[in-house]
């Protein structure tokens, strides 16, 4: 594919894709991330014995606002008036706390990178808040779960 034929570049270089002729459709995607942590620092974490307060409550917000945020921090992203976005965690094993976000909106373009941003901001800021206790966090697979509407249709994740 030569530069101009791509959706991002044109003769000029990096540009915005026009979406203006595209349908309004329900637009909803899923992501998913993992924090993985010292087992006495996730029992911390569930208890709410954290020194900086309520961990879950704070990456909940940081999460939804960073959906908010997404077409200034990802650069050419166009600007998407959410519906709603949903951050949710579980507690999969002694060891990690699963997250899980979800961005809806009746748009011309999806809601993806707003469903991995709020993963990904609300994985950040349970790190930040635990760092404290245990330096040795790792944040994984931050990855798409599901997409629905649009031209290309539905994409879910298996296994």
């Amino acid at each position: 594919m030569s530069m101009a034929e791509g959706s991002h570049f044109d003769f000029h270089g990096l540009r915005m894709v026009d979406i203006g002729a595209k349908e309004t459709s329900l637009r909803i995607a899923r992501a998913s991330a993992r924090v993985r942590m010292e087992p006495q620092t996730l029992e911390q974490l569930r208890q709410g014995q954290l020194p900086k307060g309520d961990v879950m409550q704070a990456a909940r917000v940081a999460g939804i606002m960073a959906a908010k945020r997404t077409a200034e921090l990802i650069p050419l992203c166009h600007p998407v008036p959410l519906d709603v976005v949903r951050v949710d965690f579980t507690f999969p094993d002694s060891s990690s706390v699963a997250i899980e976000a979800e961005a809806r909106a009746t748009a011309r373009t999806g809601v993806e990178m707003e469903a991995l941003v709020a993963a990904a901001v609300a994985a950040l800021t349970i790190y930040d808040m635990c760092k404290a206790q245990d330096r040795a966090m790792v944040i994984q697979q931050l990855q798409l779960e599901e997409k629905s509407g649009g031209k290309s249709g539905h994409f879910l994740r298996s296994g």
